[in-house]
């Protein structure tokens, strides 16, 4: 059984593809690719076809994860079918989501910061009009949710034990 993730940001270079390229490297590292799709999508058409912000890219490189394959792209209908979960990252965007979504796949929306082990926060913050410590704080959003997001994953779908 395969599991399917969606992260969803405003336009898909910043923060959902940041929580992508981190998800999928955990997923990665634990031996579980074969049981988990991971992809990021924006609630806004701002930036179809275009890599991740290079500050995103950059911040995320030193931490060892390579968002460099990573496109833009905006959410579209059958994504609510073909996901069994679909993560925003903050409010506005789980509002946008929410008014979109059909009413049978309501369920699977959620904020990304409900998986955090590690910190309170409702929403990972935009850093785009921010400084370099933004991206590093999404970082550590987005790691510490991931991880809470890989132990949900794994007792959810009993999947193959931990390899790392």
């Amino acid at each position: 059984m395969t599991t399917s993730i969606l992260f969803v940001c405003m336009g898909n270079i910043c923060r959902s593809p940041t929580a992508d390229g981190v998800f999928r490297q955990k997923v990665f590292d634990h031996g579980l690719s074969h049981a988990v799709r991971v992809d990021s999508a924006g609630t806004h058409n701002y930036h179809p076809g275009s890599p991740p912000d290079v500050r995103t890219q950059a911040a995320a490189k030193r931490r060892g994860y390579d968002l460099s394959a990573l496109r833009a792209r905006q959410i579209v209908g059958a994504d609510y079918a073909a996901f069994d979960l679909i993560l925003a990252m903050d409010w506005d965007n789980l509002a946008l989501l929410q008014d979109d979504c059909p009413a049978e796949h309501q369920h699977k929306l959620r904020r990304l910061t409900e998986f955090c082990q590690l910190h309170d926060t409702p929403v990972v913050p935009d850093p785009y009009d921010g400084g370099e410590r933004g991206f590093e704080q999404v970082l550590d959003l987005v790691e510490d949710a991931c991880n809470g997001l890989l132990a949900h994953v794994r007792k959810r779908d009993c999947a193959a034990p931990l390899t790392r």
